[in-house]
């Protein structure tokens, strides 16, 4: 007998030595063509992850493969297309995801595809966290006046600060956002490219103006940072400012040293917010000089309005093989 549910049926059918095959019925025929994904994508890449062999048959798909993967791509596939039911898109960041966090509590497993949504809205789209680390931290930024997000590239920590200033902004929260970044090379000598002051600092600021592009229309953002209610400058020209009614965003936090980091912190005013983020492992600074972010992290770690949020390989929201990499990297720190 079928239970009463609108989402997918599994049925376990015939199990021959360690080989078994499972069932799973999918009633809304739209929503399993895109879990299938364009020319079947989806589904050959659980193949590859699990390998398994996935057939559709109408509204069903078959999984036949080694006992121990088939309930795992059973309920890949189950968590994918709860995600469709809910209205939101499935890419292979998602799959990948699902994969990366098999390991985590079934409860806790891909909260992301169930009930309880955060979402961001901002002029141009919805954005919505993807994993439990970064749905926390979005939660944090609204409830905090300061906040700390401290992980690997990739894991959305600048993203979705600005969404959420340009939420606050948008709604009238707060007055202006201020998006800044030590001006510190990856590496390389860039002081003597030519042009103005602000030319210069252009390259540094990019990926801050990449995310605004992103929430706001190129007209509006035009206008807004004519107005100056959104500026990106360098770490260096927040000194001597008092940020009232303001959304500031310090990115690549790694990078500010301890006097930097001080004189950010302090800037905080009347009304305002404040959001650090950056990565441990990708610090410039010349030897010897000692991270910024890190003596923070040390001093103001249970400081009561201040949140530390924190991110792994898993909350990688780039490429796959960028969470690969990352994890490979931690691997090999850790031992």
């Amino acid at each position: 007998m079928r239970p009463d549910s609108d989402g997918p049926v599994q049925e376990t059918g015939l199990t021959a030595g360690t080989l078994t095959e499972a069932i799973v019925e999918f009633p809304d025929n739209r929503l399993l063509i895109d879990l299938c994904g364009e020319f079947d994508r989806n589904l050959t890449d659980i193949e590859a992850r699990t390998g398994v062999q996935i057939l559709r048959r109408g509204n069903q798909l078959a999984i036949h493969g080694p006992e121990d993967a088939v309930p795992e791509a059973a309920e890949v596939l189950r968590l994918l297309y709860e995600r469709l039911e809910q209205g939101r898109e499935v890419d292979r960041g998602d799959i990948d995801r699902a994969f990366r966090m098999e390991d985590d509590e079934p409860d806790e497993q891909l909260e992301m595809f169930s009930g309880g949504k955060v979402e961001i809205k901002t002029r141009k789209k919805l954005i919505e966290p993807r994993t439990d680390a970064q749905k926390a931290y979005v939660q944090s930024l609204y409830a905090n006046e300061m906040a700390f997000g401290i992980g690997p590239a990739g894991t959305g920590k600048t993203y979705l600060a600005v969404a959420v200033g340009v939420n606050m902004l948008i709604t009238g929260e707060v007055d202006k956002i201020i998006l800044c970044r030590p001006a510190v090379e990856a590496g390389e000598r860039l002081g003597f490219l030519p042009g103005t002051q602000e030319e210069k600092v252009d390259p540094y600021m990019q990926p801050l103006m990449d995310a605004l592009n992103d929430f706001l229309p190129g007209k509006q953002l035009a206008k807004m940072r004519e107005e100056k209610s959104v500026e990106i400058a360098p770490l260096a020209f927040m000194r001597g400012r008092t940020l009232s009614n303001a959304f500031v965003v310090l990115d690549e936090a790694q990078n500010a040293t301890t006097m930097q980091m001080k004189m950010f912190l302090t800037r905080l005013g009347e009304g305002s917010r404040m959001v650090i983020t950056g990565d441990r492992t990708q610090i410039d600074l010349p030897r010897g000089v000692p991270s910024g972010l890190a003596d923070a992290e040390r001093l103001l770690n249970h400081v009561p309005g201040i949140s530390f949020n924190y991110f792994t390989g898993k909350d990688v929201v780039r490429h796959p093989l960028v969470a690969a990499i990352i994890e490979a990297y931690e691997a090999d720190a850790e031992g």
